[in-house]
């Protein structure tokens, strides 16, 4: 299942996951600074949406109470809840 998640606070535009069942398996964030964009998703992928959430979440940017990998994290549980 793919997921388009819009984030809030952060220079990336847009977030698409694509989940098996509460797995990550794909990740591209679209803006943002190209090589942290590029590591996250390989961070990430093969994780659960809580493991996921457990190691980026809460995570700020320059002191704007969020992140890329912050939003991600939300973009992840949007993602599973939107599944069920």
């Amino acid at each position: 299942m793919s997921y388009l998640y819009k984030p809030k606070g952060t220079c990336s535009t847009l977030i698409e996951v694509e989940l098996d069942g509460d797995v990550v398996k794909n990740v591209k964030f679209t803006g943002g600074c190209n090589g942290n964009l590029q590591a996250i998703p390989k961070l990430v992928e093969g994780l659960t949406v809580e493991q996921v959430e457990q190691k980026i979440s809460g995570i700020s940017c320059n002191g704007r109470g969020t992140s890329c990998g912050d939003q991600l994290a939300k973009a992840c549980r949007a993602a599973y809840e939107a599944s069920l």
